[in-house]
């Protein structure tokens, strides 16, 4: 008997992913066939973002950026200077950028935010790439819960220290977004910046201008699945309470990234809690 997995998607194959998902079909439904066929589970689900989000860096690179000249705007360094804390950078990456870091929160913040969202908790949306108005689709299957910034002591303090380990002012910053994923939740990998080509991106470009970074705090361990997959350059984060996983969308040259697709891989036991905070290239009033 052969247990190979699949490792390459052939041509009927690309095309079969393309045909379903026009036909509306769920992205977890062409992954859980793709595994009945034998499929390795990333090299699928790389296969479907692709046909979802395309290949190729969405915009032209920067005559002006080179590797040369290309600075993440998080600090060098082992540690990073957070206003009122000191934080431990665990792991960098270089593209993405992409860094662990220890110590984002303590046990008592991660406990008062999961129990301050609770009340909140509501299907988590995406954005629709034709109108841009927030939709609930399965290739988000997560409860989500908004804060303005600052609305509360502890939420402005948090705020305030991921501002800090972004480099920018709290001005650029989206509000808080706390997300619990339950058994078998998942969010199929995607972009986190608004693709410039999409018509619903224009009032969210509009608006505070691109996405430029993510920082994803995690409030608590997870029992088994839940990891942050960029499926692109084969890197996998389990979460870890307090930790938090900070990242760019820009390539050396200038170019939005395709690498930094990133996904929730779905959980398997237990619950997954995370805490999201998006930085604009401009200052974000809402």
């Amino acid at each position: 008997m052969n247990t190979r997995l699949h490792t390459k998607v052939t041509a009927d194959w690309h095309r079969w992913i393309g045909e379903a998902l026009a036909a509306g079909n769920p992205p977890a439904e062409l992954l859980a066939t793709m595994k009945e066929n034998r499929f390795d589970e990333r090299v699928a689900r790389e296969a479907i973002a692709d046909a979802m989000f395309g290949s190729v860096s969405p915009v032209a690179p920067s005559p002006t950026m080179t590797a040369a000249t290309f600075r993440s705007r998080l600090a060098a360094g082992h540690t990073l200077h957070a206003g009122d804390r000191d934080i431990r950078v665990l792991v960098r990456v270089s593209r993405p950028t992409i860094a662990v870091l220890d110590g984002v929160l303590d046990t008592d913040e991660c406990f008062m935010l999961r129990e301050l969202a609770k009340s909140r908790l509501e299907r988590s949306q995406v954005v629709n790439p034709g109108t841009g108005i927030g939709v609930v689709q399965d290739i988000r299957t997560s409860e989500g819960a908004n804060f303005g910034r600052g609305e509360t002591e502890l939420i402005a303090r948090i705020d305030a220290r991921a501002a800090a380990i972004m480099g920018l002012d709290e001005e650029h910053g989206e509000g808080l977004q706390a997300m619990r994923y339950g058994v078998g939740a998942e969010y199929v990998p995607h972009f986190d910046f608004f693709p410039p080509d999409d018509p619903g991106s224009e009032p969210h470009l509009r608006h505070g201008g691109q996405r430029v970074s993510t920082l994803i705090m995690y409030l608590d361990d997870v029992e088994a699945g839940g990891e942050t997959v960029f499926p692109r350059i084969d890197f996998s984060y389990v979460p870890r309470r307090g930790q938090a996983l900070y990242f760019e969308y820009t390539a050396p040259d200038g170019s939005l990234d395709p690498l930094s697709l990133h996904g929730g891989a779905p959980v398997l036991s237990g619950e997954k809690w995370i805490l999201t905070k998006w930085m604009r290239e401009r200052s974000f009033a809402g």
